[in-house]
């Protein structure tokens, strides 16, 4: 008997669900209401990642399914990491000195519900041929650019040939030492990181990816492959992990999470805090819960489980690691330092 072959990644992404009256009949949503979300911020939510969620309400649920919360709170910024003022041309962020944010995909395989981007995400306006191609030029210009960051929307959503080109064109920059996609194909269709992908992907080394996973139930068998597939390929991936009330805001999932991500060969790196965005304060966690999960990680599990937990300044201040306080008291001959467990030592700061 043959086997029935697997749907490619386009197949699951045309049937995506992008109208309340797609989504399952099982779920009790107010369809009129949801309409009035999806007219500001679309929606798209495909099969793959549609089916991870296990009931209502579950911390894939929320990640995906609009909430009328969305436009009924004004809290928040449209754009909160003020990335439109620090963008010399369309589509690319200079923030920083020697690296810069480029948009080079409007579309997503699931358009999160926290995103920071959701002003413009789904939008064609967002990123085009021309965008893309001053985004080149200004790289080209300006030679103290040596780490390019590739974002959008997902690159990873965009054609194999128009992946390789935009690589090639960067590759083709003296001063580009190191390219970085920020992707959560991975996560959201683990089916688009194909074996032809992949062997694109690797011409253009040193190349590393930052995915995306919230929830220990988004790494599936599917999703383990695409990463082992990159791995393989030589492509370090590390995770950028959002904090999100209900979703993850708990020290035990995140552990669980970040023990699963390296089980995958994904290096956990970031845990941020949600940004301010407009459309997401119910999302939004204390800086406190951060601080506590992290000090639940910190000496309960590998130090390569551990990410950093970051704040991206408001306004485009940056970004900013927090650290639970493990200093209780310095004098002149002793600095005083709890361990995870509470016990206090004392550290000698002279010799």
């Amino acid at each position: 008997m043959n086997k029935q072959k697997k749907p490619s990644w386009k197949q699951i992404l045309s049937k995506s669900m992008t109208t309340p009256k797609a989504l399952p009949s099982s779920f009790e949503i107010e369809a009129i209401e949801l309409q009035k979300v999806i007219d500001r911020y679309p929606m798209i939510i495909n099969p793959y990642y549609l089916n991870l969620i296990k009931q209502e309400n579950d911390g894939i649920y929320k990640q995906c399914i609009p909430d009328p919360l969305e436009i009924s709170d004004n809290k928040g910024l449209e754009d909160p990491l003020n990335e439109e003022g620090l963008s010399p041309v369309q589509g690319l962020t200079h923030k920083y000195p020697d690296r810069v944010l480029f948009l080079v995909s409007s579309r997503c395989a699931m358009y999160c519900r926290f995103c920071n981007r959701k002003r413009k995400v789904g939008k064609s306006s967002m990123v085009s041929k021309e965008s893309i191609k001053e985004g080149i030029a200004y790289i080209r210009g300006h030679g103290e650019i040596r780490d390019v960051l590739l974002s959008g929307g997902d690159p990873l959503l965009l054609e194999n040939r128009k992946i390789f080109h935009i690589l090639n064109e960067l590759r083709s920059i003296s001063h580009v030492e190191i390219i970085r996609i920020g992707t959560r194909a991975p996560c959201t269709l683990p089916q688009r990181i194909t074996p032809q992908l992949v062997n694109i992907l690797k011409k253009f080394n040193p190349l590393y990816i930052h995915t995306h996973f919230n929830h220990p139930a988004e790494i599936t068998p599917e999703a383990s492959l695409a990463c082992i597939r990159l791995a393989d390929a030589g492509i370090p991936l590390g995770c950028q992990t959002v904090l999100l009330k209900d979703v993850n805001d708990d020290a035990g999932i995140i552990k669980d999470l970040m023990q699963k991500l390296l089980s995958i060969r994904v290096r956990p790196y970031y845990l941020f805090q949600a940004d301010l965005v407009r459309g997401t304060s119910h999302f939004w966690t204390p800086l406190s819960k951060g601080l506590d999960i992290m000090a639940g990680l910190q000496g309960h599990t590998s130090g390569l489980c551990v990410p950093h937990f970051v704040v991206d300044l408001p306004g485009g201040g940056g970004k900013v690691p927090l650290l639970p306080e493990y200093v209780t008291d310095v004098n002149e001959d002793y600095i005083t330092l709890k361990n995870y467990i509470g016990k206090e030592y004392k550290y000698p700061l002279h010799y």
